[in-house]
């Protein structure tokens, strides 16, 4: 095999320093969506630090971007507080009690509509356990004092944008389905809302201060609990009370990794990203991508993620039932990896390869990602989600509230793709009370035992990818957050074996790219990804939002 240098990352763009980038002396955030980060910046301005502002932002994104995340979903916090803790908080989704690896079979077939749409779709919600954790560890605000603005917020009504217009035209007719989501996301006539018209969600106003006045216990056993259970018992569902009532957010041990002299700090399992992002860049590490051209680049990080795909499928699960094995993120694995690329062509995986340790040396029993920080150096990544577009389309009534649709995170049957295409084996089968398996990839990136860089995206398994892809950008070609985040980007994801690419390569890139053997899937845009960066020169913060999405990055 031959490599093919050039002096630069050719077509890639100018490579810009953080110093050239907009950055703040006391608190940055990024979101999807402006008043999000207006939240954020408003509960640091009433006091708080950077972990009650991404909570902050959290809650209001489950207002304003209610069809990725919200309280009816999940998500994986990684913190780093200002004494130097770092903290990973599981705050995933859970499988009913009742719920059993052959739930989704009808007469022998599988009914995959059933684990995305309707009463059988839906776990056991963690957000508000996690945000709750998050903010009694490392916060300075209590959850009363963040939900309230945002229920305001939900009661005053916003105007829809072109992205939340979109989807919800596109999930029109799956809302239809019920009452109590139709009469708060179409008009009257069943028709959506479109861009610029109010979506006023009272219920979900009166769920939220309901949390503040009460406490989680009325969410988590009391009569949000009752209430669903209720609903569920009526229409084929089997979410109980003590569903609610028995779940937990779980402290994890966070994934320690390097690439080229940085540390990541990942979200461990049930997260597959953290695993992913160390396990590719690790593989990465070999190879000396900045002076690639740009198809080679493209090649060479290709069949890396690959490689981390397959293993995915095979290996991945909530570690508290299933054996995940720590030497994924194993440095003399990844070398082993290293060595099965060709830089001339495509090679095929055809199934997943076996780390070192694997039996004994294991980890410990649609989507949004926003990140923060301040100054006296608390940082957050923090990736949520109620999974596919509106979730499970059912919002309890009276609740205002979407519930999820992650059991269709699970391998519905081992073998069987989910809605993004990914397939699983025995360790992400269904079971009762296991986590299903998710790509959020929230991650924290750190120089000299200092933090640099906090990170993350939104895209299904393209979260990984995204995720990866910037810190590469960072640390490979030295570029600023809002530099690296307007890069063309990619996905493989190992099945199907395609590279999902976007055209901003250039034609000759993508021709080049192809002549290796890739098969390409060539779209515009794709994904969603959220960072903030501290510039030392400078001593400021450099927050980043992705330009191919409406959002906000700011700051004080």
């Amino acid at each position: 095999m031959k490599l093919l240098f050039c002096s630069f990352f050719v077509g890639l763009g100018v490579i810009s320093a953080a110093a050239q980038e907009t950055g703040f002396a006391k608190f940055a955030a990024a979101t999807v969506h402006p008043l999000a980060t207006d939240a954020a910046t408003a509960a640091y301005a009433r006091g708080g630090n950077a972990v009650d502002a991404a909570i902050a932002a959290a809650l209001t994104l489950g207002v304003v971007d209610g069809h990725n995340s919200g309280i009816g979903g999940g998500c994986f916090i990684v913190i780093r507080a200002a004494d130097g803790t770092l903290t990973a908080i599981d705050g995933r989704e859970m499988a009913p009690a009742k719920a059993h690896r052959d739930m989704y079979l009808k007469e022998g077939k599988v009914d995959d509509e059933a684990s995305k749409t309707g009463a059988l779709a839906s776990g056991i919600p963690g957000a508000l356990r996690a945000y709750d954790l998050a903010l009694k560890k490392h916060g300075q605000l209590t959850l009363a004092d963040l939900l309230r603005p945002a229920a305001d917020l939900a009661e005053k009504g916003f105007p829809i944008d072109a992205v939340y217009a979109r989807k919800l035209a596109a999930t029109a007719k799956k809302l239809r389905l019920f009452p109590a989501s139709a009469a708060i996301f179409l008009k009257a006539d069943g028709t959506p809302l479109k861009e610029g018209d109010l979506l006023v969600q009272k219920d979900l106003a009166q769920t939220y201060r309901a949390v503040a006045d009460h406490g989680l216990t009325w969410f988590y056993g009391g009569e949000f609990a009752q209430q669903t259970a209720t609903w569920m018992a009526e229409n084929g569902g089997i979410i109980s009370a003590a569903d609610f009532a028995n779940y937990r957010a779980l402290e994890r041990e966070p994934i320690r990794s390097t690439y080229r002299g940085y540390e990541l700090v990942c979200m461990p399992p049930p997260s597959s990203g953290g695993v992913h992002v160390a396990q590719i860049l690790n593989v990465l590490e070999h190879f000396p991508l900045r002076h690639f051209r740009a198809s080679s680049r493209i090649h060479v990080v290709t069949e890396a993620m690959k490689l981390a795909f397959a293993d995915r499928a095979h290996w991945l699960g909530d570690p508290d039932f299933a054996s995940v094995p720590k030497g994924l993120v194993d440095k003399t694995y990844a070398a082993e990896l290293a060595k099965k690329i060709d830089l001339d062509h495509v090679t095929a995986v055809p199934a997943h390869n076996t780390p070192p340790r694997w039996e004994g040396d294991i980890f410990g029993k649609h989507t949004t990602h926003l990140s923060t920080a301040d100054a006296k150096g608390n940082w957050v990544a923090l990736n949520q989600t109620i999974n596919t577009a509106f979730g499970s389309k059912v919002v309890v009534p009276g609740t205002g509230v979407l519930l999820n649709d992650e059991m269709d995170d699970f391998a519905v049957q081992p073998g069987v793709p989910n809605a993004f295409k990914l397939i699983g084996a025995e360790a992400n089968a269904i079971a009762p009370g296991k986590r299903p398996l998710s790509s959020m990839s929230p991650t924290l990136v750190f120089k000299d035992g200092q933090p640099l860089l906090t990170v993350g995206a939104a895209g299904g398994p393209t979260i990984i990818t995204q995720t990866l892809l910037l810190i590469s950008h960072v640390i490979d070609d030295g570029q600023g957050p809002n530099a690296a985040l307007a890069e063309p980007r990619f996905h493989h994801q190992w099945n199907p074996d395609t590279l999902k690419i976007e055209t901003q390569f250039g034609a000759g890139t993508l021709r080049r790219v192809q002549a290796l053997g890739h098969t390409l899937d060539e779209t515009s845009a794709f994904g969603a990804c959220q960072a903030v960066m501290w510039d030392a020169e400078r001593k400021l913060l450099v927050p980043a939002h992705d330009p191919r999405i409406p959002g906000k990055a700011s700051g004080l």
